[in-house]
């Protein structure tokens, strides 16, 4: 949950890095939270919910993807391509310094 927060206050950031754990803590969380506005959804009979959540998190999702991205010492477009960048996503950042900061805080 902290993760999500984190992401949340730097949602418009793609400056820097974003560790393996803040990328997939923010991903779980939005699943999950989806999951659960689906289900409510479904009960209230309407269609607007989890695309309202969808669209407010697109923002911060991409910054994300983008920061780790960066982590990996790619460039931050690589988080446009869905398979592609979860794929790369999984491996362990770059030690020490690159192009885009230093390692972050595990």
């Amino acid at each position: 949950m902290k993760h999500y927060f984190t992401v949340l206050r730097k949602y418009a950031s793609v400056e820097g890095r974003a560790s393996r754990a803040e990328y997939w803590n923010f991903l779980l969380f939005n699943y999950i939270v989806s999951f659960i506005l689906a289900i409510i959804e479904a009960r209230v009979h309407t269609h607007f919910i989890v695309i309202t959540y969808a669209v407010a998190m697109f923002l911060p999702g991409l910054a994300v993807g983008m920061r780790r991205m960066h982590d990996l010492g790619k460039y931050g477009i690589y988080a446009l391509i869905p398979v592609y960048s979860h794929l790369l996503a999984c491996f362990p950042g770059s030690k020490g310094a690159n192009a885009y900061n230093f390692h972050p805080q595990r």
